[in-house]
This record gives C-alpha cells, sequence and structure tokens, in this order.
C-alpha cells in the first residue's frame, strides 16, 4: 500500500508559513481562472432581445463580481428562490459571526447549539409551505410571481432543493465526518446531542451551509460561466476549472472562518488548511455541477401571460432523492479513493445515539 506524501505526516509550520501556502495556491489558481476568462469568445446575442433582466438585480447584489441570477421570465421559481436564499444567507452569516465573533457559545450546552442550528435552519425549511413565492421581487416594473404558489407541495422547486439538501447533508454528516476524523484527526468537543458520534446540531448547520454554497454562490459562478461565453472546448476547460477552484476555495474558507472555533479542531493546523480544504473540496467537485443541472426544467411549461406553467419534465420528490443519493454515493467513493491512497484506516465508531457535556 502506498504510504502518505511525508507533509501529510507531520506539518509543524508557522502561521505565516501556512498562510503563504495557501496564498500561493489560491492565487495561482485565481490567475489561472483570470487567464481562461481572458481567452474565452463571446456568447452570441440577438441585437433585438431586450437587455439580460437580472441586470438590475445584479447591481444590487453582486455589483461587478463573476455571478448571474436565472432569467426571472424563463426562470421565476429559481430566479425567486435564489433572491430569497441570497437574502437569508446575509441573516444567518451575522447571527452566526456574531456567535463566533463574541464567543457567545461559552455559554451553550447541547441543547443550546441544537436551539442556535435548528432556529437558523427553520426559515430554509419552511420557506415552501409558509412563503412559497420565496421573494417579492420585480424587474423592469413587472413583478415577478414564483410558480411556486401555483404548485402542490411537493412539486414546488424550494421543496425540492430542501429535499435535496436535507439528503446531501445528511449523509455528509453521517459517512464523510468519519473520513475527517479518521483521515484529518479532527474532532467536535462542544456539547452535543450525537448522532452516530456526530452532533446532530452539525447536521442543521449544514443545510443553511450548503444552501448558500449551492444555491447563491455556485449556481450564479457556474451560470456566469455557461451563459456569458460560446460553447466549445475553451468554455468546458473553464467552467471544469470554476468547479475546481470553487470547491478549493470554498472549502478553505469555511475552514479558515471557524478556525476560531475551538470545539472543531484538528491535529495539524496546516494539514487542515491545505490538504484537508482539497479533501472536503471533493464534495463540491460533485455536488456543485450537479445541482447546477438540478432540475433545469421545473419551468419548461411556462406560459409567461398568465404564468401559468406544466410540469412536464420536472423531477419528482422521488427523483430528487435518489438523484441526491447518487451525487453522496460518487462522493463517498472519492474520499474512499483518497484513503485507500492515504493508506490510513477508516474507524467508524460511537453509538446510535448519546449526549456528551
Amino acid at each position: 500500500m502506498p504510504q502518505p506524501p511525508t507533509g501529510l505526516r507531520t506539518m509543524d509550520k508557522s502561521p505565516i508559513a501556512i498562510e503563504a501556502t495557501m496564498l500561493a495556491i489560491l492565487a495561482t489558481g485565481f490567475a489561472i481562472l483570470v487567464g481562461m476568462h481572458s481567452v474565452q469568445l463571446r456568447s452570441p446575442r440577438d441585437e433585438s432581445a431586450a437587455p439580460p433582466p437580472e441586470k438590475h438585480r445584479r447591481s444590487m447584489l453582486f455589483a461587478s463580481a463573476p455571478l448571474q441570477l436565472p432569467d426571472p421570465h424563463t426562470e421565476p421559481s429559481k430566479y425567486c428562490y435564489e433572491i430569497f436564499s441570497w437574502y437569508y444567507t446575509c441573516i444567518w452569516i451575522t447571527i452566526f459571526g456574531y456567535i463566533v465573533a463574541s464567543q457567545c457559545y461559552e455559554n451553550f450546552n447541547a441543547w443550546g447549539y441544537l436551539g442556535v442550528c435548528g432556529g437558523l435552519a427553520l426559515p430554509l425549511l419552511l420557506q415552501p409551505i409558509l412563503y412559497p413565492q420565496a421573494s417579492s421581487t420585480s424587474v423592469n416594473g413587472n413583478i415577478i410571481v414564483n410558480p411556486d404558489t401555483q404548485r402542490p407541495f411537493h412539486q414546488r422547486y424550494s421543496t425540492k432543493t430542501n429535499l435535496y439538501l436535507i439528503t446531501y447533508s445528511f449523509i455528509g454528516n453521517y459517512w464523510y465526518t468519519h473520513y475527517f476524523y479518521s483521515v484529518l484527526k479532527a474532532k467536535y468537543t462542544m456539547p452535543a446531542h450525537r448522532l452516530n458520534d456526530i452532533p446532530i446540531s452539525m447536521f442543521l448547520a449544514t443545510h443553511f451551509y450548503f444552501s448558500t454554497y449551492h444555491v447563491c454562490v455556485s449556481n450564479g459562478m457556474l451560470r456566469y460561466v455557461d451563459r456569458s461565453y460560446a460553447g466549445g472546448w475553451r468554455k468546458q476547460l473553464l467552467f471544469w476549472f470554476t468547479v475546481l477552484l470553487l470547491s478549493y476555495f470554498t472549502a478553505f474558507m469555511e475552514t479558515l472562518t471557524i478556525s476560531s472555533f475551538p470545539y472543531y479542531a484538528f491535529e495539524d493546523r496546516t494539514m487542515a488548511y491545505v490538504w484537508g480544504s482539497a479533501f472536503y473540496g471533493i464534495y463540491f467537485l460533485v455536488s456543485f455541477p450537479g445541482f447546477y443541472y438540478f432540475d433545469s426544467h421545473i419551468d419548461a411549461g411556462i406560459v409567461t401571460k398568465n404564468n401559468s406553467q406544466s410540469c412536464n419534465g420536472s423531477l419528482t420528490l422521488m427523483d430528487t432523492f435518489i438523484t441526491a443519493c447518487g451525487h453522496g454515493m460518487l462522493i463517498l467513493t472519492l474520499l474512499d479513493f483518497v484513503r485507500l491512497y492515504l493508506g490510513i484506516p477508516l474507524v467508524i465508531g460511537g453509538v446510535a445515539f448519546a449526549a456528551t457535556p
């Protein structure tokens, strides 16, 4: 069996060395990305067509960022839900950031963690039931009506999105976290109610984290690449390099932003940042493109005049569940390939349910 790379065994670099390594990796990646954008051919555009309807909203939410929302006239379900997700992202990050910065988590017991994470996940879970419109928006003076308001609960885009992320989050926490325990020697030490030795609060926190990552960030960036440039090998390379770099960057930023939280610890900080980000990024190599194409025909039957729609081509809840399970199985297989390459045994301990102080 191949031996793990030397750098994965002991990496006692100083914080300055760690930051320099990460800066070099990310700077190189972003430089390549900019270069790949510069050689793209712009997608041909019908000059008689109206300006892109998302332009006004882009200026409010992203300014000049390489992000693009769905077309509000041909994809109103996704458009309204992504607007809702962006606004809610600002809310949960503010609350979570305050908790970490103020260290008020020091006063939490197991129920406190469960209450905070469950409370922050709840608006996303209740939105399909209580607020199917998702967001009240208008483009060029025209009010965008979300077709989810006219669909049964089980056919709503937001319902299926939540089911996909719930399924993916459960698989990720229940299985993948043990790879972090075994390969990266990570551990949660805060008071917690645990399922299979994973804090249940983390299952809930993953839901709003992954909602932001997939619904807002990756969808917006991949759509920008997909719709801004002419088809061909250049765009394909750019699309998949964007997936690769965004996966690594997302994983690194999450690791960095929770580094001051003392109850999620690694034996080696350098290993966690450099190699752990790559390990965590495997999740998103599969789920970012998978979710981008998820239920892409949800609004295919829309008639603009009266906002009526047909569900032909739209996924069912069973389709959604199977899709998430398929993505989850592929990620699990890739993680295990890496573990086998490193020659590290997978140890899964714990019991079905336990409470730790």
